[in-house]
Parts: C-alpha cells; structure tokens; sequence
C-alpha cells in the first residue's frame, strides 16, 4: 500500500466546487468502495473537472490509485484527467502527490483497457498474448478477403461492400442483437443476404482466429464474456476497489456488461454522463445504459445532478432547455447560469443554401472585427456534405478555415505501410499485414503475395519458415533486404523505439517510389517515430496507437499553417464537449435537424432532438440557427431552378418560438435603416393601361 497522508484539516481545493459538484467529489469518499454514483452532467457544468476532484479525493482520503479502474472515450482525455488530480493533488500533499497520481495507472479507454485486461489473463481465456490489432480499415480488409474466398464477390446479385459487412458485424456484436434485427431495422437492403452474413461473420471469426488478431469489437466482446465467468469476473473485480466512466451516455450494451460484471451490487462504481447528448446510436450507443442506471442496484444509485452551466448565456440556456423538456424520457434538469446578460439565439431565415454561406461568412468576419478571433468561432452541422456551398464562400472570402472529420493518422497510405511492417514482425500470421507489406515489393503482386502467406500461415516459425521459402520470381533484390529487415526488428537487437528508424529506412525508398509527395509524408513517419518514444514497448505501442490515433499532418492540406487563425467547420458529432464564443447551426430545417434518414423510430427521432441540444449547448456568447426557405435539388445544369421547401424544424415548434430572436437575411430595406416610401417608385399597373388609351 502507499503511503498516503491524510488530508488537510481545511480541504480547500473542494472551496471552488458548487454543492452539487460538492456532494458528487464527497459521495461515499475512503478507502472502502461507495455505493453505485450517478452523476447527470448537463453541457458546460464542470463534469470533466467534477470527475477529476472525485478521483483526487479518493486518493487524499486513503484509496490506493493503483486500485483505481478510470474509463473514458480517448486515451487524450484520460491523459488529461490524469494532470488534473496531479494539479489538484498537489494542493493537499505538495510535491508528495507526484508519485502517488503516477500510480494512477488504470485510466484509459475500454477498448485500451480491455487490451491491458486480455493479455494479463491470455493464457486464462485461450488467447495468445502476443495478439494483434486490426483497426477498422484492416478489418474490413480481412472481411473482404474472407468474403471472396466464399465466393461473396461474384454473387449475379450485389453482394454488400466489405465496410456495409462489418458495419452490421459490428452492430451485431456491439448491440448484442441478432442480426436478422441489425439488418431489419439498420440495413434492410441487405435483409436478403442474412444466412450468406451469417456464414461470412463465422469465416470472419475463424480467420481471425488463425492469424491471431483482434478487432475493435472483440477487444469489448472478448471482456465482456471473460466477466460471465463467475470467478475470472471476480478475479478482475477484486483488483479495483473504484471504477469510474466518464460519457456514460455513449456506452453500448457490452460495455454496460462489463461493469455490472466487474462491480454486480454497485459498490465503487460511479458513471458521469447526460442522457440529453447521447448521440451516437449509430456506432451502438444506447440511451438505456444511463436511464437504466439507478435501478440496476439494490439499493438504487444514488443520483446528483450539475444543472449549473459555466459556459452560455442565460438567454441561450432557456432556448435549448425549452428544446430537450420536450424529450420523451429523461431525467428531469434544466440548465442555469450566472450569466444573466446576452441575447437570446437567433433564428435566421434565409432563401436558400447560398444566402445561408453568405450570412454565415459576413457575420464570422463582423465579429473577427468586433474582436472575436475565428477560432473563436464554429459552424456545425448534421452531415459533412451540408458544408459545400459555405466552403466555396469562404474560399472566395479568403476567411481559411479548418474542417473536423478529416483522416486519422492510421489511414494515410505511408503510416499504413510502416505499421503493417511492425505488426507482422510481432504476429507473423497477420495476413492482412503480410498482404500489404509484400505488394510494397517491386514484381511482386496480390497472387505472388498469398502463396507465400498460405506457405507460411501453418509453420510453427512463421519467420522462419518465410526465409526458407522460396523468392517470388520477380522481386529481385529488394527480397532479400526485406527478409534481413523482418530479421533484425524480430531480432530486437537495436532495441525500442530504435526499431521503428529500422523500418523507416527500410521503407524510405519505397516511399520516394510510390508517392510523389514523399516529402511531406516524411514528416509523418518522423512524427511517427517521436510518438514511439512515449511507449515502452513495440507492443504497446501498436496497441494504444491503433486505439487512439492522432491526425495526419499530410492530410491536413496545410490549412492551418497558412495563417494564424481559421474559422472551424464541424459536423455536430464532432463537436460534442467542445465550446465557441460563437455558433452557427446550418439547416435547422425537417429534411436535415432531425435528418430524413433518422425520423423511422420514436428513438432515432429522440436522438436527432438530442443532436439539436448537443449544437445549441456549444455555443458561449451568440448563437444563429439557420433555417433555409429551399433547396435546389441534385443533378440538374448550372442553370436549374429544380429546387424543394423546407420547413423550421419540429424541435422548434410555434410555442418556442418566444425563446428566440426571429430574422431574416437579407434584410428588407426597412429593416436596412432605409425610410420606407409612402408607394412605390413607378406604377406599373398604371402604365401599362395607358399603353392602350
């Protein structure tokens, strides 16, 4: 045990918290576990530093922290929790707090977490510890392979996409549903290939088996069936007297079966969330975890509720309010600030998506005047098509801008290859990565490549077994120094992080082959290297980056280097637990808020309800809600007037309407300041009878 001080008579670091924060820091706080917490975080109410207080706490009044399990959604968010209870720790146990907080380290994602847990009790569960990762683009390449060899590919009928298939194989297992519902109720264009899926998805399985990898989904599905086993579940449930989840709200089914097997009466586990930002149904993600909570325990969790909101202006807090009270289910909370001053959002009627870039695009550049920088400021959106005719205006402006949902790091070409080389050197029967890394090699080819992976695959020393083997016909010399490479990064004689310079200036050639812009994709690979030297080990490190990647400098186009401040252009997903000075919400209309594809259910309904609160509640000091008269219609000339009407959202009904400031743009010239004439300027109707007196 370490040795903890006991906390300052006078806890002042607690003085800056509001009661409610208050009572979720203290609830149940010491060594010995507390009942079930839930805490109901609304938007901009302090939950990221709430969570970082309890967990401070904790460990000031005597809980262990290396028995402290901390789950979020991004390895940078529990990094960043992680400094906050070393800043707030320091307050209480000075310079001491350093080493404690340092043992804090149980505080990741499920996914990563899961990792951890897995290879700890391999040997438990059937599995080789050594397994790799297949992040999301390796899995449907394994899908599609898997899928051809059925004979999927040549179906007289079209047979679903390798990224449709394992979208519903995810769906199936995240969602724990059967998959004649997932394609009922989410793919009903595939419904007629169910027992075809069905045999596809057991391939799936079984080659993943073989070749000793692991997907997304079963690093969550191979936990959550190692916590069905009584004893490993109390095993791994007695390592942690605390467990904590941040963005309860996002969790899916085999998530919350997770935790109920880690802690089944309650006791240690608190969960932080808002049951009105759940919005990501489309990644399995269900409402029921968090409405469902408290009466998952006997006695129920207890409930604390942050309705206090450090963020928007009063005027902007009871519009969104009035928007998410009309929600069907949910725990009762209304938002309230100190910031009594500030109007109230703006509902602006425009005639079409043009009018609607040329308002945005003036306005952004009236407030970068008024002292708003353009950082300062965002523009949100349901869908990333919606952004089109804004981005032309912004570029005929020069206003630069930098848009959200851009590639990860490990989807550029060059990363893909280097990673392929380091996972195949720590699991040789990784044929997706055998496959891409062999085809780098000048004459040889997809078919060259699977013989002498099929060769491989069933040696007891894959490695070895690949330097007997014989040559493809045409690789010539680069075989052997591909061979020489495999064998001293297995070797490990250079050495962690030493190894990844190893296969860059294995690949290094190769690159300046392929690519035409070598250049600036060198720099990702030596961004590459420098983020290798933050982990131990090559394992970790393929682990933890394949869960967590960071964005790639090359595919940034160099937007934001070519000036000192960019507008941000984002979609509303992206956007959650961010915040602007000031917002800008594109197409408010039926049709886009709630999106013609998710008015099918009462619940795809709630969520779209949700996506509108979620964008409203980002917005700081000014808010504008756009609501387009009409829109053209796809697929016509330039010079088509095929347009359809829209209407203002059914978030928004009439009754609302006195929440907000109604406008319209262009303004007509009375609303422009100009004196309105007593009649008009020329009396048509009069001239045109004359014409024939």
């Amino acid at each position: 045990m370490l040795a903890i001080d006991s906390p300052a008579p006078a806890a002042n670091y607690l003085d800056l918290l509001n009661p409610a924060q208050r009572r979720a820091v203290t609830h149940g706080a010491g060594p010995a576990p507390a009942l079930p917490l839930l805490v109901i975080a609304g938007a901009g109410s302090g939950k990221t530093n709430t969570l970082a207080h309890r967990v401070a706490h904790l460990i000031v009044s005597g809980a262990d922290p290396r028995r402290i399990l901390l789950m979020t959604f991004s390895r940078r968010a529990a990094a960043e929790m992680t400094r906050r209870v070393g800043r707030i720790a320091r307050k209480v146990m000075g310079e001491g707090a350093a080493a404690v907080t340092d043992a804090l380290s149980w505080a990741g994602t499920f996914h990563g977490l899961g990792a951890r847990l897995l290879r700890d009790h391999a040997d438990q569960i059937g599995l080789d510890p050594a397994f790799t990762i297949h992040d999301r683009e390796d899995a449907a390449d394994l899908m599609n392979l898997v899928r051809h060899e059925l004979g999927f590919s040549k179906t007289q009928a079209r047979f679903p996409a390798k990224g449709t298939c394992l979208s519903i194989y995810s769906r199936c297992v995240n969602a724990q549903t059967p998959i004649e519902t997932v394609l009922t109720r989410s793919f009903p264009w595939c419904a007629a290939w169910g027992a075809e899926l069905r045999e596809l998805f057991a391939a799936y399985v079984e080659a993943k088996q073989q070749q000793n990898v692991l997907d997304y989904d079963d690093l969550l599905l191979y936990w959550a069936q190692t916590m069905a086993d009584p004893a490993l579940a109390a095993e791994i449930g007695e390592r942690f007297d605390h467990v904590m989840v941040d963005e309860y709200q996002d969790t899916n089914r085999l998530q919350s079966a997770i935790l109920l097997g880690l802690k089944p009466d309650g006791r240690g586990l608190t969960v932080v969330g808002d049951d009105a930002q759940s919005i990501y149904a489309f990644r399995a993600a269900t409402i029921r975890n968090i409405l469902d909570f408290p009466a998952a325990f006997t006695p129920p969790a207890e409930i604390v509720t942050l309705d206090q909101n450090y963020r928007s202006t009063q005027g902007i807090l009871a519009a969104a309010n009035a928007v998410i009270e009309l929600a069907a289910e949910r725990f009762t909370k209304n938002l309230w600030t100190d910031r009594a001053t500030g109007a109230p959002p703006q509902l602006v009627h425009v005639r079409d998506e043009a009018d609607q870039a040329s308002f945005i695009a003036t306005r952004v550049l009236e407030n970068r005047e008024a002292g708003a920088a353009l950082k300062q400021q965002a523009v949100l959106f349901r869908a990333s098509h919606h952004s089109g005719p804004l981005e032309i205006e912004l570029t005929r402006r020069n206003i630069p801008f930098v848009k959200f949902g851009g590639l990860k790091f490990l989807d550029a070409a060059h990363v893909k290859d280097i990673l392929a080389l380091l996972r195949f050197v720590e699991n040789p029967r990784d044929k997706v990565a055998g496959f891409r890394l062999m085809q780098l090699l000048p004459g040889v080819g997809p078919t060259s490549a699977r013989r002498v992976l099929d060769l491989v695959a069933a040696a007891p020393d894959p490695l070895r077994a690949l330097a007997d083997a014989p040559a493809p016909p045409r690789a010539g010399e680069d075989w052997p120094a591909f061979l020489a490479v495999l064998g001293a990064l297995a070797g490990g004689r250079a050495g962690w992080p030493a190894e990844i310079e190893q296969a860059r200036l294995w690949y290094q050639p190769h690159l300046e082959r392929i690519h035409e812009d070598a250049a600036t994709r060198q720099a990702d690979l030596i961004q590459l290297e420098q983020i290798a030297g933050g982990y131990p080990s090559r394992e970790r490190f393929l682990t933890e980056l394949t869960l967590d990647p960071p964005d790639a400098t090359s595919d940034q186009a160099g937007v934001p280097l070519l000036d000192e401040d960019y507008l941000i252009l984002s979609t509303i997903h992206s956007a959650k637990g961010q915040e602007w000075k000031s917002v800008f919400v594109m197409n408010v209309v039926d049709g886009c808020i709630p999106s013609d594809l998710g008015t099918g259910t009462t619940e795809e309904i709630e969520e779209e309800r949700r996506l509108l609160y979620v964008a409203m509640t980002r917005a700081k000091d000014d808010l504008h809600l756009m609501v387009p008269q009409r829109f053209f219609t796809h697929g016509q000339s330039a010079t088509g007037d095929r347009h359809v009407y829209a209407a203002r959202t059914r978030f928004i009904p009439d009754a609302l309407l006195g929440r907000f400031e109604r406008t319209s743009w262009p303004a007509a010239p009375a609303e422009a300041g100009r004196t309105p004439r007593e009649g008009p300027r020329l009396d048509l109707r009069a001239q045109m009878r004359g014409m024939w007196r």
